[in-house]
């Protein structure tokens, strides 16, 4: 496995790599445009809302009548505008996540590595690759380690294959195909399992070979959320019955009265009075702008649907590195026999420590990859002497190995004689020194003892009496040099948001591959709970499978735990009733980051397959932004419900209304264009009232939701009957009187007044009902005065402009008579929306605690 190093390459200048990117063009392949604007008339053709409009629409102008016909018309037509709006909106969204998830890459140009888009990749750059990463292009393996390589993308081959360096003189072979065994050539979207080199670019989009077979590692998978496909579902349902029931309520009408045409726009009226068609509009539009909100957050949405399981999490597995630290290694400690050196930014390390920190940097990558790597070369940097020199490049290289967690590499010496440097796990280390064993048990003491505080600990030997040095570094005699501790700081922000995740009734579990007493240090000083000390991985193949279940009631921290047990766990806590989010940022999180109900893979130093992996990208890879999703989640959720039973409350009186007159002998109050004006403006405008409201202050203070308590269930639905019936009673009893005393257009213009300003008292009631302050944001007010002003500013028009007030065969109600409505619109919104506020006074919440792990209701999977 060794290997000669490489001359440094400087590689291309920006000037070269500007030139060369106008030449070629960007490295990125087609992406799917979309529906077309044909597919989404026709799907929306296919709606039941969109079929009776249209068959209204026609029968008023086969009539004659082409006011009306030219209103529902608009209103056909505004129904395929807000899909085609919808759609174009989705399309932007999915088209910035797509550059928001591209692989990034590292590449050196003008002798500096710089971090730039995979899109702006050129042929000739040299880019920097290593573990768990996807090669943004294809190449050739110019320096660095032998890799092991996933080419299963592009051959279907699971076994991944080995690849070397392209030798010097080696001419490049442009018929190469994926799948060659230790070849030097790379191919764009293979996957990188061990090792870390550079590659120099040779081809970049559709000239690669995953461009030439038409794949896209981007493409991402637009779905209807459960949500959508269950508001989908009931829109459906309602729609056939609300067909059959408008072909019973015309016959009936024909049969009854002997006026087939008003009863065939009688019946119409009722079946789009029935199918509640707000339900997609609000769904799609609160789940997009609750993306929104978690973006603000650092936090980037790649499936929606997961907005309303997030405020229901009952489990977060988290992830100590990145995650609960800083991500940034830093050299903490210098241990030789003679001396234990704490460092700090003013610290030189002298003498043996000195001598430890230049053995260390050999052992090093010269561009390092790894942080413990990075973290050894920027103090060696900082030191007066003592440090590498730049142009310097070991003779020979041994890395990493099953059988030998070290890494070796011989350097020239002061008489060419070769100096071998290793650094690696320590118990690697000892193994290559060849030392008894009573010095390797005061060698592991103060290994746990650093590890106890908190440190990462790698051994440092070296070897100068081994000339030439052998073949297999296990055969040549190893001197100890001593020990090097790293630290990962806990983030800032961590303590404080565990807090608060344990007050919203959250388990926090960590779960790492680290050494125990490292994982319970940094456990101990973020706040996790760990009364129930740490479980190995080997202690976890050991248990019982039903064992399992009473070591998870207890134990929150899981150290050298592997790819496979992660899956394990994740599946232990879902079959213990949890809601559970896994995050994780690397290739073999990839598993349990699809199986948990809610992936988060790390934005900013996760590996591209864990962020295909996830339906949460954490931006700035914060534990902290988890926890305020998990806020926002909560938020969302409870106004989302309460759109929808003010929605569904809405469509109550408007049913009633258009069903009533009809059984009482009555001329119709509502025609089609009165419902499609309050389902198409007045209702969804109103709801949005509903998606500015703020949290309650004791959304994380209360436990999470029972896993299936439905967003719209018998208890909203009864609620939303209660309030419908109020404002249906108001504006009936507003219509059967002004019959009475006044024009039949009179009569239906106040009532129609009365509905209006009854949907929007309601709103307001509504929205106001949750115990928070109605006026609590800026946006907030924006949405209040931007519904009432926008409504009455509507009902004005219809009520007093001639051609509008015609098309709506309505006419402004006299002074008392307009009075007399406006004081019972505004009773009846109020009073209903009083009856919520005491139905939920009446009826509080009432969870259990959770018991950690386990589900919030007992009986639940």
């Amino acid at each position: 496995m060794a290997r000669p190093e490489q001359p440094m390459d400087l590689g291309l200048t920006q000037a070269q790599a500007a030139s060369r990117l106008v030449r070629d063009g960007p490295n990125s392949l087609p992406v799917s445009t979309g529906r077309s604007l044909l597919r989404i008339i026709f799907e929306t053709m296919r709606e039941p809302m969109f079929l009776l409009l249209i068959g209204a629409a026609a029968l008023y102008l086969v009539l004659g009548s082409l006011g009306e016909g030219l209103f529902l018309m608009g209103g056909a037509i505004a129904t395929i505008g807000l899909v085609v709006l919808q759609e174009s909106r989705s399309e932007r969204a999915l088209s910035a996540l797509r550059d928001l998830s591209q692989p990034r890459a590292r590449v050196i140009r003008d002798g500096i590595e710089r971090v730039v888009a995979a899109r702006d990749l050129v042929s000739g750059d040299l880019v920097l690759i290593g573990e768990g990463e996807r090669l943004p292009a294809d190449g050739v393996l110019t320096s660095g380690d032998v890799l092991s390589v996933d080419e299963s993308a592009l051959t279907g081959e699971s076994a991944p294959v080995s690849k070397r360096l392209l030798q010097p003189g080696e001419a490049l072979d442009e018929a190469a195909a994926p799948g060659a065994e230790a070849g030097p050539n790379l191919f764009s979207g293979t996957l990188i399992m061990r090792g870390q080199a550079v590659a120099r670019v040779t081809r970049t989009g559709p000239n690669t070979a995953l461009g030439k077979i038409g794949m896209s590692l981007a493409a991402i998978v637009s779905e209807p959320t459960p949500l959508q496909k269950t508001a989908g579902r009931l829109v459906a349902w309602l729609g056939l019955f609300a067909i059959g029931f408008c072909v019973l309520v015309a016959v009936a009408y024909g049969l009854l009265r002997g006026d087939w045409i008003d009863g065939a726009l009688a019946g119409i009226t009722v079946a789009i009075a029935l199918i509640p068609e707000e339900f997609p509009m609000v769904l799609a539009v609160f789940l997009a702008l609750g993306s929104g909100r978690l973006a603000h957050q650092r936090v980037l949405v790649r499936r929606s649907a997961v907005i309303e399981a997030l405020g229901g999490a009952t489990v977060l597995c988290v992830d100590k590195t990145g995650t609960l630290t800083e991500n940034r290694m830093q050299v903490a400690r210098l241990w030789t026999d003679g001396e234990d050196l704490a460092i700090t930014e003013a610290t030189s390390p002298s003498g043996a420590s000195a001598e430890l920190l230049r053995l260390a940097g050999m052992a090093s990558a010269a561009r390092p990859v790894d942080p413990m790597d990075r973290a050894i070369r920027d103090l060696l940097g900082r030191q007066p002497s003592g440090r590498l020199p730049a142009d310097a490049a070991p003779l020979r290289i041994w890395p990493l190995q099953p059988h030998r967690m070290a890494v070796v590499q011989t350097w020239a010496g002061k008489d060419n004689s070769p100096v071998a440097a290793a650094k690696g796990a320590p118990e690697a280390i000892f193994g290559l020194c060849h030392l008894d064993a009573d010095r390797r048990e005061s060698l592991t003491r103060t290994v746990e003892a650093l590890a106890d505080q908190g440190l990462r600990v790698l051994a440092v030997a070296f070897n100068n009496q081994s000339s030439p040095f052998p073949d297999d570094p296990d055969e040549a005699d190893f001197t100890f040099a001593g020990l090097v501790g790293f630290l990962d700081p806990v983030r800032k922000d961590v303590p404080a948001a565990l807090a608060q995740a344990r007050s919203a009734g959250l388990t926090v579990v960590m779960i790492t591959g680290d050494h125990p007493a490292t994982a319970l240090a940094i456990a101990r000083s973020a706040g996790i709970d760990v009364a129930g000390g740490a479980m190995l991985g080997a202690e976890l193949a050991a248990l019982e499978p039903g064992a399992l279940s009473e070591a998870l009631k207890s134990v929150r921290v899981f150290a050298r735990i592997t790819p496979e047990q992660k899956l394990l766990l994740v599946e232990g806590f879902k079959a213990a009733g949890g809601v559970v989010a896994m995050t994780g940022d690397g290739v073999n999180d990839a598993p349990a980051l699809e199986t948990a109900h809610i992936g988060i893979a790390m934005g900013r130093n996760g590996t591209d397959v864990a962020r295909e992996s996830a339906d949460l990208v954490l931006m700035d890879d914060s534990f902290a932004s988890i926890v305020g999703g998990v806020a926002l989640g909560r938020r969302i959720f409870d106004n989302l419900r309460r759109a929808l039973i003010y929605v569904t409350a809405i469509h109550v009186p408007i049913a009633g209304l258009a069903i009533l007159p009809i059984t009482l002998g009555l001329p119709p109050l509502l025609y089609p264009m009165h419902v499609v004006f309050l389902e198409l403006v007045i209702d969804p405008v109103c709801a949005m009232v509903f998606e500015a409201e703020p949290g309650a202050k004791s959304a994380m203070q209360r436990p999470p939701r029972p896993r299936h308590e439905p967003l719209f269930g018998p208890n909203q639905i009864a609620m939303a009957l209660v309030q419908g019936l109020g404002v249906l009673a108001g504006v009936m009893g507003v219509y059967l009187w002004a019959l009475d005393h006044v024009p039949e257009a009179e009569a239906r213009g106040a009532a129609f007044l009365t509905l209006v300003v009854s949907n929007l008292t309601l709103a307001l009631v509504d929205a106001a009902s949750s115990g928070g302050k109605l006026i609590s944001s800026h946006r907030r007010i924006y949405w209040i005065i931007a519904s009432v002003a926008g409504g009455m500013l509507v009902l004005v028009l219809v009520l007093t402009v001639p051609g509008l007030s015609t098309l709506f065969k309505v006419s402004p109600p006299h002074p008392e008579l307009l009075f007399a409505a406006l004081v019972v619109a505004l009773f009846c919104g109020a009073a209903s929306g009083i009856v919520l506020r005491l139905w939920r006074w009446a009826r509080p919440l009432h969870l259990p605690p959770v018991r950690p792990g386990l589900p919030t209701s007992p009986g639940r999977d």
